[in-house]
């Protein structure tokens, strides 16, 4: 038997529910799994009275049948939540809701009563507090496979993986090890073969500006130079260290598959620019697929209508891969 997506609503007081609503109104146009959504009903209902949208919105619960979700209604899976406004200013007050949520959607995926899950956006700075570098860590922590998730930031033509992940500049090389770059490349790797049926292609950054080290004892450059190795010997393909000034210009001529980086930015800038909305956030190595649009909470065009579903979509689309 097929089964569906949960979508979770995210930040209350962001673009979620809009682009929820737009990925609604146009499911008709793209292939998809079926799919729910966790959140507030109450509060979907006066968000989507403010938007001007006119969706019925059909409860479900933990006894929910795949017929309930092939119907006209966009079924919701009602979490209460309650606030005076369609929109408010961002705050910790959400925090509860938004974790009730995402446990929620834990439990359905790792009952397999679900395929996976996307998250809309989040503010990391509010919701987690520094407690957590993001949503990677957040439910790598708490499936225990705290040194085993991965964040790959996906398109079909090229993805990218950054070793850390939103640490501070400063910070990063004492955290680059090679254990840690192994783990994230092979797990890549097994993604690829379990989903796309091949042996990716990796390209694996230094961390300097042109690969340029002051000392041979540099311990970032033993542990990169270190893990190519090590990878090489189990058959992986992966070349570098690659200047990363230059990758994104090359990744064409040597077909590479995946760019593996050193930090958030270094790897993320310039596949944001290539691919805008086309981008996916995918968290590997837990025990079900978790997605996420790639792009945040839109504080300035919260309200607006004009916010593009198109990374939603993207993640949706996603989900027909997976078995």
């Amino acid at each position: 038997m097929k089964k569906p997506i949960a979508i979770i609503a995210g930040e209350p007081n962001s673009i979620s529910s809009e682009i929820i609503f737009k990925s609604w109104k146009l499911k008709k146009k793209y292939k998809h799994k079926p799919f729910f959504v966790i959140g507030s009903v109450q509060l979907l209902n006066s968000q989507m009275k403010k938007l001007k949208y006119n969706i019925k919105i059909k409860k479900i619960d933990h006894d929910f049948k795949m017929k309930d979700l092939l119907k006209n209604k966009m079924p919701v899976f009602d979490i209460k939540y309650k606030q005076k406004k369609p929109f408010e200013n961002l705050s910790t007050k959400s925090n509860k809701y938004i974790l009730k949520c995402f446990d929620l959607a834990s439990k359905l995926a790792n009952k397999k009563k679900i395929v996976g899950f996307i998250n809309c956006p989040i503010s990391k700075e509010f919701l987690f507090k520094n407690k957590y570098q993001g949503v990677t860590d957040y439910l790598s922590k708490k499936e225990n496979k705290k040194n085993d998730a991965v964040m790959l930031i996906f398109n079909n033509k090229l993805s990218v993986s950054p070793v850390t992940k939103h640490i501070p500049i400063d910070q990063v090389s004492k955290k680059i090890n090679n254990l840690e770059i192994i783990n994230t490349i092979k797990t890549i790797n097994n993604f690829y073969k379990k989903y796309f049926y091949k042996k990716p292609n990796f390209a694996l950054l230094g961390l300097n500006p042109h690969n340029y080290y002051s000392s041979k004892k540099s311990k970032s450059k033993r542990n990169i130079d270190k893990a190519i190795k090590k990878l090489k010997r189990q058959k992986i393909n992966i070349k570098g260290p690659i200047a990363s000034d230059t990758s994104f210009m090359i990744f064409n001529k040597y077909k590479f598959d995946v760019i593996i980086g050193m930090y958030h930015d270094q790897v993320l800038t310039p596949f944001k620019t290539l691919y805008k909305f086309k981008a996916i956030n995918l968290t590997l190595g837990l025990p079900y697929i978790r997605v996420s649009p790639d792009h945040g909470i839109g504080r300035d065009i919260i309200g607006k209508k004009i916010a593009n579903p198109e990374s939603l979509i993207e993640s949706i689309k996603f989900f027909n891969f997976i078995k």
